[in-house]
């Protein structure tokens, strides 16, 4: 089975836990609210689809343009010439998306047992998402 969808929006990354006076440790509110829209993007394209076994994960971030590029480097960003060397670091958004998935898409980020990440700079910013149980 392959599940693809899409995050539309910016990417983020998995914040650090913050501790509050007393010592309790919270995860800031950002993280909460990026991982719940991760969360309703999986639900509204794939509804209650589950994988189970070991399992193939594709990730691409895709950065907006900088206002500020010129015209020739914008063209560059476009063919994938000029990367995004830039935060947040693909390993931390790599957590957020896997972290939000569990229990949804898996029972546990466990299961994912390659994984392929890469960012690009796009026009409309985003994060593309493909799972498949690998047999």
């Amino acid at each position: 089975m392959r599940i693809e969808f899409e995050v539309p929006g910016e990417p983020k990354a998995k914040a650090r836990p913050r501790m509050t006076k007393h010592g309790f440790a919270y995860t800031p509110e950002t993280t909460v609210n990026y991982e719940n829209w991760v969360k309703e993007c999986y639900y509204i394209t794939n509804q209650s689809k589950t994988l189970s076994g070991a399992i193939r994960c594709e990730i691409q971030a895709h950065f907006q343009m900088p206002k500020s590029a010129s015209k020739k480097k914008t063209v560059e960003m476009i063919a994938g010439e000029i990367r995004p060397q830039k935060k947040p670091d693909l390993d931390n958004i790599c957590k957020a998306i896997l972290d939000s998935l569990n229990g949804i898409a898996y029972k546990d980020d466990s299961q994912v047992v390659e994984l392929i990440m890469s960012k690009h700079y796009a026009e409309r910013p985003r994060v593309e998402i493909v799972l498949e149980a690998i047999s």
